[in-house]
């Protein structure tokens, strides 16, 4: 949770335990729904008391988010005068969200390791994982995200930009051919040889224009005759 938010610029602030006042409207809301909903739901059962399941965990999530969004959001409140949903939507408050996709797969993917990358890819809890993409990075330190859950597939990350999802093909079942890979590593090499021309050129035409800018040096050893002084003869023991 705190990559999160430092991920998403929020700052995270915490109420001490066994204190409710510090979360007064959490706690409220929990509130709500134990009046509202709980309490209508098969098996619910107060503090103190003891009752057997008898919803499945997807049927209470359904019948608790259309609660939420039909009856919830919809009822206006003794306090505020108004529903909820418009209260909401009149705020004008926009939360900040991830700006692609593969930002939101570095929030989600919480366990982060920092690997680099071989010439046969990137090794990681004794599995091998490729990509194409990899093979323009050997020898670079990327940072790879990944779900415990599924190790088929990585999520590879270099210089805080998404890069890649590395395959392991024994868990995937997928296959990243030797000439796919030669074919990339070509590629990244007419790339690096097209900037460093570009880059070359560049530097010539600097020094061109500055050495036309620097005038020209008297020759080495001889000394600049002040224009208009006589020069003055000097004895031979001087």
């Amino acid at each position: 949770m705190e990559q999160v938010a430092l991920d998403l610029g929020i700052e995270l602030i915490f109420s001490e335990k066994g204190v409710p006042r510090g979360r007064g409207k959490i706690e409220r809301f929990f509130r709500s729904v134990n009046e509202l909903f709980l309490q209508d739901i098969p098996g619910y059962a107060p503090k103190g008391y003891q009752a057997e399941a008898m919803l499945s965990l997807p049927v209470f999530e359904q019948q608790f988010r259309t609660w939420l969004l039909s009856d919830y959001q919809h009822r206006v409140h003794s306090e505020t005068k108004c529903k909820p949903a418009s209260r909401w939507e009149a705020g004008g408050f926009v939360p900040r969200m991830p700006d692609s996709t593969e930002r939101l797969d570095l929030l989600l993917l919480t366990v982060a390791k920092t690997r680099r990358v071989q010439q046969d890819g990137i090794r990681f809890q004794n599995y091998r994982y490729i990509d194409t993409t990899l093979a323009a990075y050997v020898k670079e330190d990327v940072l790879i995200r990944y779900d415990p859950a599924d190790l088929a597939e990585i999520h590879v990350f270099y210089q805080d930009r998404f890069l890649c999802r590395a395959i392991c093909q024994e868990l995937a079942g997928q296959t990243v051919s030797l000439k796919e890979i030669e074919k990339a590593r070509s590629e990244r090499r007419k790339q690096v040889r097209a900037g460093l021309t570009t880059r070359a050129a560049v530097v010539e035409h600097f020094l061109a224009v500055h050495q036309e800018e620097i005038p020209a040096s008297p020759v080495q050893g001889s000394k600049p005759e002040t224009v208009g002084q006589p020069r003055l003869k000097g004895y031979i023991n001087e």
